[in-house]
């Protein structure tokens, strides 16, 4: 049996993804990760030198939505030899989410939304299991607990705006890809499984985090720290009877 050691991880430069890069350098995993902006990697290997320096940080620049992306990405890895054990498919792009339209989000928004939640997940999932020399064995999709239950429109003040509903759409979309990717891949010896996380504090007001506790049997959001104990135990071989599986991390919301 191959030894875990090696995870790949898109969206790591984000806030939770910073948390995923943090954990799993400390446990002693070599971390390849993506970013759209050199700076953004840069950043990334000052935060953690002594890593970067003993050769367990990698960053690939690439746009995950370009056509080529994949290419760009298997071939980094062919050359640096440094083929994923683990893939978390956590890429993320706000723009798609600020729609200031009083109907709602545009196509535009809808498309690219759906195109980097969902299409991009499954082509580098499908890129990394199948091509010639992978050793992946485990693939973790960060959903949200908005793709299990819609949101509830009393958390906020302008729901259009707020809470926009191909975030929701998209990520439940990204659930049933982990069904369909743990059937289809189980024969090349891939678990597929995915996180729901319920809210994250972060730049929230007062007034929104009091409201959110009042509607959550937890009576808070999740912190930072909370948001990886999840990832880590279906990257482990302690989830290795699971495959297909959406692990709800969301202090109760989706149980009201």
């Amino acid at each position: 049996m191959i030894d875990i050691n090696r995870i790949f991880i898109t969206g790591a430069t984000g806030k939770i993804g910073l948390q995923f890069v943090n954990n799993f350098l400390k446990k002693g995993f070599v971390v390849i990760f993506t970013s759209r902006k050199q700076d953004n990697i840069e950043a990334l290997y000052d935060k953690f030198r002594p890593y970067y320096q003993e050769g367990k940080l990698h960053g690939i620049r690439v746009d995950l939505e370009a056509a080529n992306a994949q290419q760009i990405i298997i071939k980094f890895l062919q050359d640096k030899n440094i083929w994923p054990d683990v893939l978390i498919n956590n890429a993320r792009n706000q723009d798609y989410l600020k729609s200031n339209s009083e109907f709602g989000p545009s196509r535009f928004e809808w498309v690219n939304e759906f195109l980097l939640d969902v299409v991009v997940a499954y082509e580098l999932s499908m890129g990394l299991a199948c091509c010639k020399y992978s050793r992946l064995r485990n693939i973790v999709n960060i959903s949200s607990m908005y793709g299990v239950v819609p949101a509830n429109p009393s958390l906020y003040e302008n729901p259009k705006i707020e809470s926009p509903i191909q975030y929701g759409v998209a990520k439940a979309a990204l659930i049933h890809l982990t069904k369909e990717l743990a059937i289809r891949l189980i024969k090349n010896g891939v678990r597929v499984n995915s996180v729901s996380y319920g809210g994250v504090s972060g730049s929230e007001d007062e007034k929104f985090r009091e409201k959110y506790a009042r509607l959550c049997p937890s009576g808070k959001m999740l912190q930072d720290e909370e948001a990886v104990g999840a990832v880590d135990f279906l990257a482990s071989n302690m989830s290795k009877g699971m495959t297909g599986h959406n692990l709800v991390v969301d202090g109760g919301w989706t149980v009201w």
